[in-house]
């Protein structure tokens, strides 16, 4: 190993670079201009090291002071690079922890595959975990659970079988929808333009950007996973009627053109929200309840109302880290539409609205009154609305995008068993 110094690189604490040297320069082929305030140093490294052992250097790091091993690293051209690195984090003023730096060094007398660490069959699974951001499936579970308890509820006996067939039909949609946003927001730029984005929460998985999958393999996913939907469709539809193929159509057209042209529905000043907000609430919640009963109820078409308010949220308070690559794409989501400062006002109205509407329907007989059992999520909205509010365009904004996440399971959830017991 050289004793010279090669590269030397600073970041703040998600990642977004600082400082380049130089040497970093020669070593990586980006300019300062290409990456400062714009790249992250997982750009330098294969997806699968990211997620299986960067995190990991990185904790150590914070715990022990300094991290320090070889691995392999890309170059611009996308050529690998065996090189040995040393972390430690930075410091401010006050001593507090603001991030890292990576001191790094080409091995002339290695190859990259002397040096690359091992890739374990747990991170090969999470790898598939991320491309399809399977634990955003909760967004489907909850609206699908809640017409189930609606069916039971209003006096019909529900099939675990069947719901379980819903379910399953619902979650491939879910992961069509989401790859092909993924896809799309690749090819229209959207995702190179979004320097601001906080995983996992907002700018989608970045599985492309990561290299742990090619856009043309995230197109075939998705495709595959409408296919294998519409397959699971086929006996849900001799069931409970050709309801559950419109309801399924609605479904796919909405989610697929979310963001693909020519529709891009994510980009229409709103639709985007409100199709989110019907898909996962209202429609999905009645169409559940359809499978179990054979007909679309009026109690469920409600009960989905405040489901989908809080899934809009969950949609809403994520793309405030977007809103400059969305803006810069023409992505015109309704943060972009009103502004950051501004648009902190429709968070308030989503969340508050789901709560009022469970007060509602509960006290005017539409639903058991033991449904006010969901009322003590609004804990979570709250926290959330005071982070929102001060931290708007700060990355101390996540707790905000994990408490909506939070408060939309925990009130379907509870929301679902007071309906059911009641």
């Amino acid at each position: 190993m050289s004793d010279k110094i090669k590269s030397v690189i600073t970041c703040d604490l998600d990642g977004k670079i600082e400082t380049l040297s130089e040497g970093a320069q020669n070593v990586f082929g980006y300019t300062e201009d290409e990456m400062i305030g714009k790249g992250r140093v997982s750009d330098f490294s294969p997806g699968q090291i990211v997620l299986g052992h960067v995190v990991n250097w990185l904790n150590e790091s914070v715990e022990k002071g300094v991290w320090e091993g070889d691995t392999v690293f890309l170059h611009k051209d996308g050529h690998e690079i065996p090189c040995h690195i040393k972390i430690t984090p930075t410091k401010g003023k006050e001593g507090e922890h603001i991030g890292y730096c990576g001191v790094t060094t080409p091995l002339k007398d290695k190859t990259a595959d002397d040096v690359r660490p091992e890739i374990k069959l747990m991170t090969k699974i999470f790898t598939w975990l991320v491309i399809m951001r399977l634990p955003f499936l909760t967004a489907t579970f909850v609206p699908l659970l809640v017409g189930a308890a609606v069916a039971n509820f209003l006096g019909y006996d529900v099939s675990w079988g069947w719901l379980g067939l819903t379910v399953l039909g619902g979650s491939l949609l879910h992961i069509g929808t989401n790859t092909a946003n993924d896809y799309f927001d690749h090819t229209s730029g959207t995702d190179e333009a979004n320097y601001n984005y906080m995983v996992p929460y907002s700018g989608g998985s970045r599985s492309i950007q990561m290299g742990l999958i090619s856009a043309k393999g995230m197109l075939t996913v998705s495709l595959v996973a409408f296919l294998l939907s519409a397959v699971v469709g086929v006996p849900l539809i001799q069931k409970a009627g050709m309801d559950v193929l419109w309801l399924g159509l609605i479904g796919f057209v909405s989610g697929f053109f979310y963001t693909a042209p020519p529709f891009r529905f994510a980009s229409r000043k709103g639709l985007g929200e409100l199709l989110i907000g019907l898909n996962f609430g209202p429609l999905m919640v009645a169409g559940s309840a359809l499978v179990q009963t054979g007909q679309i109820l009026p109690e469920a078409l409600l009960a989905g109302i405040p489901i989908g308010l809080l899934v809009a949220a969950i949609v809403y308070v994520n793309e405030f880290p977007d809103h400059d690559g969305d803006k810069a794409t023409g992505k015109d989501t309704l943060i972009v539409v009103f502004g950051l400062e501004q648009a902190r006002l429709g968070y308030v109205f989503l969340v508050v609205g789901a709560f009022v509407s469970i007060i509602v329907m509960a006290l005017n007989g539409t639903l058991p009154t033991l449904s006010l059992i969901a009322l003590p999520a609004a804990y979570l909205g709250i926290r959330a609305v005071q982070t929102l509010y001060k931290y708007y365009n700060d990355r101390l904004l996540l707790p905000a995008n994990a408490g909506t996440i939070n408060m939309h399971l925990l009130t379907g959830l509870l929301f679902c068993i007071g309906i059911w017991l009641g």
